[in-house]
């Protein structure tokens, strides 16, 4: 398991040098590239929708898991555990950059997504699990080692506290793989893509600040969108 202890480390690295440097980096810098990677991430997602092959339920999913992220109020869970992983961090070092708490927890749950659910990740993983090329997660650490620093250098040290879901969700990934792929087909994988892209889009909306999207309540339609993509083919 490569590319996903790769991906970790850079990511870890990325935020500590970010944090380190944050005081001494542009202004201009600090509030500019969080834009770059935002438009980056809503290109990734048109590139990823465009792959659709069913988009009914793909729509289906998006509702419908919407709908449970905001009944089990996941994004609030989310913040809540990042507000803590921010008190407990600025008890040890110096206070985690100069963003509101309000501000801080918003971007926390786009990074979340943008590191740890991104369609990169989740397709590199799978394919080292599957052929042992690290190759995708490999790039994917190399933009990781760029993007952590500038947004670190405003949110400090927690940054790197998302290598752990990325970790856990790549690993996951990695060792089940061999199960998951032989029960899907192209189609499938195809509607999951368009559905990862969707909420990559809605994330770069976030981060560039344009709308508040909830992206991590809209996690769980990744756990339906190929069940219901299969469903879909028996159906119709």
């Amino acid at each position: 398991m490569i590319g996903p202890l790769v991906n970790g480390a850079a990511l870890i690295a990325g935020s500590a040098a970010g944090a380190l440097l944050g005081p001494k980096l542009s202004l201009n810098l600090r509030v500019k590239m969080p834009m770059v990677f935002g438009c980056a991430s809503m290109g990734l997602g048109v590139a990823m929708i465009v792959k659709v092959k069913f988009l009914a339920p793909v729509v289906l999913a998006l509702v419908v898991g919407s709908v449970l992220g905001e009944l089990i109020q996941l994004e609030s869970l989310i913040q809540k555990g990042a507000g803590k992983t921010r008190k407990v961090i600025d008890k040890i070092v110096r206070p985690t950059g100069d963003l509101s708490q309000e501000e801080f927890l918003d971007k926390f749950v786009a990074l979340l997504v943008l590191f740890c659910l991104s369609g990169t990740g989740i397709y590199g993983a799978m394919s080292e699990g599957m052929t042992g090329d690290p190759t995708l997660l490999i790039v994917k650490a190399i933009l990781d080692l760029f993007t952590a620093p500038i947004f670190a250098s405003t949110m400090g040290l927690s940054v790197g506290i998302l290598v752990i879901p990325q970790l856990t969700v790549q690993a996951l990934l990695y060792y089940l793989s061999s199960l998951i792929l032989p029960l899907t087909t192209p189609d499938m994988l195809a509607d999951f893509s368009a559905c990862g892209g969707l909420i990559m889009l809605a994330t770069g909306f976030r981060i560039c600040g344009i709308k508040q999207f909830p992206v991590a309540g809209m996690i769980p339609a990744l756990l339906l969108v190929m069940p219901l993509s299969a469903l879909w083919v028996r159906l119709f």
